[in-house]
């Protein structure tokens, strides 16, 4: 089947949409021939493990970086991989990453505020746009919330979505749509963020929220075996992952959902899978009897 993909990725490769940044098509050749795909269970660091459902496939860390710098962003050591719909009909990807924080208290979460915390969003995203203007990338602004911030104390999860457009765009622009979800544990935090647009984010909040529940952290680094006599503690609380500390993420996968708004065909086809359009393209033949 490995084959098989990679032979219809290369006739994908050779169309002039592909053609013309060669620099993208091979981040996506790369990143397809590293793909894996569900159901799989994905070792993040020494952190966690994820039980990568069927139908979806994770782009190791490398083959990652590489695809996100293709596509116009910055990346740091924080991004463990991407996870991406083997199914062409979904435009959409997760950004999988881990900020090694110290243990975040959740106190606050008892008393926050949903206006209040857009406040701080937006004012983060104010002060993350004077970074994307030096380096001469769209400003973009925060709209309100997709939906509001909701933490569950038992399992440390973290959800919340706001979505967003370029900055002085009219109303009815096109807007793009983060949905973010955190896992807390004793050293820090892995954060699944969902990349998609308007249109489909409603479809799609199940997707995430099932990704988030699939992941599990390792013995010894779950949010429960912190130490508080020699464990470090994180310089803020949870509050500040729908604020300042957030507004940087989130202004960056901006810039990689806007080329995902007008890739988005290129992406589902090309990049993991598209297992049904490849089928199509070999005139219904399954993937154990087609032949390269």
């Amino acid at each position: 089947m490995k084959k098989l993909f990679m032979a219809v990725l290369a006739l994908l490769c050779s169309s002039w949409l592909w053609a013309s940044d060669p620099a993208i098509q091979s981040a996506y050749q790369a990143a397809a021939k590293a793909a894996q795909h569900g159901p799989a269970e994905i070792g993040l660091i020494d952190q966690a493990r994820l039980k990568l459902p069927a139908g979806y496939a994770f782009i190791p860390q490398a083959e990652a970086k590489t695809l996100m710098v293709a596509m116009g962003n910055s990346v740091g050591d924080d991004l463990l991989g991407l996870i991406m719909p083997e199914d062409e009909q979904q435009n959409w990807f997760i950004d999988v990453s881990y900020e090694k924080s110290g243990y975040i208290k959740d106190d606050d979460a008892k008393d926050w505020d949903a206006a209040e915390l857009l406040t701080s969003l937006k004012e983060g995203t104010e002060e993350t746009n004077k970074m994307r203007k030096e380096r001469g990338i769209p400003e973009f602004e925060v709209i309100g919330w997709v939906e509001k911030p909701t933490y569950e104390a038992a399992s440390h999860r973290l959800v919340w979505s706001a979505n967003t457009r370029d900055k002085g765009a009219s109303s009815d622009a096109e807007q793009g749509v983060n949905y973010n979800t955190y896992a807390l544990g004793r050293e820090g935090y892995i954060s699944m963020n969902l990349v998609t647009g308007m249109s489909t984010v409603e479809a799609e909040k199940p997707i995430a929220k099932q990704l988030l529940a699939a992941l599990e952290f390792n013995d010894g680094k779950r949010y429960s075996d912190f130490n508080a006599s020699t464990d470090k503690v994180a310089e803020y609380g949870l509050a500040a992952l729908v604020g300042g500390v957030a507004a940087k993420k989130l202004g960056l996968l901006a810039v990689i959902g806007a080329f995902l708004a007008k890739s988005a065909k290129l992406i589902g086809l090309a990049l993991v899978g598209g297992f049904a359009a490849i089928r199509r393209f070999f005139g219904g033949k399954s993937d154990d009897s087609a032949q390269v």
